[in-house]
């Protein structure tokens, strides 16, 4: 791996500690790393293209992330554009792989579709360029993220996928817990652990409320093993056609 180019990203911002986390467990793997992350919390944005502000125009400005001798840029977007600036040759030239994260939170389930984490990885996807996405299953009001953890499952699975054929993308997801069962390959949960509902507050208003899902994930999938204590690995792909021909299709013009 000595001499491949990584970029680091995520959703969380460039003051994450998932994110120094991240880019401290591709050097130990010989990656020359470089980070460019949201100047702020961009969780949520998918793989939205959205700079901050109204210029049409990224701003970025170079950084120190104290415990890590690399380039590192605060940029004034979401974690989508910054990966397809990358893939495009910005921050210093195309890299080899997109690695995003360590996201605080889970990212399981169809829901990751929403995840920025995630669609950063997507992006690099679109681009022919390698890429993976972690997350750390950890809330908010959670317990003290065990970051050093979610360091030994990057360590471990980041050789793997720098064999796979290249514009592959993983998604892996690393338990809380300080004795993790083991590493599985895992299929997407049917929504996710937690679900939206929607509750109107008001006259032309309504609020989003996230609540935890109420059915038990299926056996296998990656919120179930997750719950179980396994990290779990989840092999992804990005928008693609579905097959339609077999639909007739209407007569127009007529």
């Amino acid at each position: 791996m000595s001499g491949m180019r990584a970029l680091i990203t995520n959703d969380d911002g460039i003051d994450s500690p998932g994110l120094l986390t991240l880019a401290s467990a591709a050097v130990s793997c010989g990656l020359d790393v470089v980070v460019a992350a949201p100047s702020v919390q961009a969780s949520g944005t998918s793989a939205s293209v959205a700079a901050v502000g109204d210029t049409g125009r990224v701003v970025s400005e170079r950084r120190t992330v104290p415990g890590l001798d690399a380039e590192a840029y605060a940029v004034a977007a979401h974690p989508g554009l910054i990966s397809l600036i990358a893939c495009r040759g910005g921050f210093g030239g195309r890299p080899d792989v997109v690695l995003s994260g360590v996201n605080l939170g889970a990212n399981v389930g169809r829901a990751i579709l929403h995840s920025g984490t995630v669609g950063a990885a997507l992006t690099g996807h679109l681009n022919d360029v390698t890429s993976m996405a972690v997350s750390l299953d950890v809330g908010l009001d959670g317990p003290e993220p065990l970051w050093d953890k979610a360091g030994e499952a990057v360590r471990a699975v980041l050789p793997m996928l720098l064999e796979q054929p290249v514009a592959t993308v993983f998604s892996l997801n690393v338990p809380n817990i300080v004795d993790v069962q083991g590493l599985r390959w895992a299929e997407l949960a049917r929504f996710g652990t937690v679900q939206s509902r929607v509750d109107d507050v008001g006259e032309n208003e309504v609020e989003l409320v996230h609540v935890y899902a109420e059915d038990k994930p299926a056996p296998g999938s990656d919120a179930a093993l997750l719950a179980e204590g396994y990290a779990t690995l989840t092999s992804l792909v990005s928008v693609t056609s579905a097959p339609a021909s077999h639909l007739p299709l209407p007569a127009w013009p007529a």
